[in-house]
């Protein structure tokens, strides 16, 4: 390109395109970053280059019968060999004419008071709904009931009928019952002699629920915590 003399069109826009102080009888100059950049590309390529503004003050914008106004206008009808400005870059645009690498990204943003954090005790319970904690709950008791009937069969099978002086004590193993079947759906087992094969079964099934429940509750506690704090105010 040495010796080529480029028509540049542009369009004021700060810092970018602006009016430099004229000499009396010279031609209009400009400065700004986009001239930076045009001066730099000149002297590594030795190009000359003849700048002027668009005449409508447009950036460039499709028209009804097809043709382009603004900058990109003046490129499409040739009259104008670059445009360099704070033109941003469209797939509308880039069907039209080439755009060099963007140098400058921006984007609008909002500005707002941050939201105090409220402390909430009941937030442990809402990876689980309300209807799913109930069923939990009725289901405690009612696996209690079923491992204390089948431990007093075990156990009137396995021994012979308590006399009169040895009475057995319905509610203490009633509460043990209750207590075995909490232990191992919060974890922390329990001490109980299952030697029948129901009993085996039945505590079996209820460990084996318990492991699902407990996992589900993790991952959705995790999630929600993390939803909760990637949560905006504004959308």
């Amino acid at each position: 390109m040495q010796g080529v003399t480029l028509k540049v069109v542009t369009l004021l826009e700060e810092p970018f395109i602006m009016v430099a102080e004229n000499i009396l009888g010279q031609p209009k100059r400009y400065k700004g970053f986009s001239i930076d950049v045009l001066d730099a590309l000149a002297k590594i390529l030795g190009f000359k280059y003849e700048m002027y503004q668009v005449a409508d003050g447009k950036y460039g914008s499709p028209q009804a019968n097809g043709s382009w106004n603004g900058m990109i206008g003046e490129l499409i009808g040739k009259r104008a060999d670059v445009a360099i400005s704070a033109i941003t870059i469209t797939p509308e645009r880039e069907n039209v004419v080439d755009f060099s690498k963007r140098y400058l990204d921006y984007s609008v943003g909002i500005l707002m008071t941050k939201t105090e954090e409220r402390l909430n005790i009941f937030s442990l319970l809402a990876p689980f709904d309300l209807a799913v904690w109930a069923c939990i709950a009725a289901a405690i008791p009612v696996v209690g009931v079923m491992v204390f009937l089948l431990r007093r069969v075990q156990s009137v099978r396995s021994q012979n009928p308590p006399g009169p002086h040895q009475p057995t004590s319905v509610t203490t193993s009633f509460q043990s019952a209750i207590w075995i079947v909490y232990g191992a759906f919060v974890q922390q087992g329990g001490e109980s002699l299952m030697s029948s094969l129901a009993l085996r079964i039945a505590m079996g099934s209820w460990w084996l629920f318990t492991l699902i429940v407990c996992s589900s509750y993790t991952a959705n506690l995790a999630a929600y915590l993390t939803v909760s704090r990637m949560d905006n105010a504004i959308r």
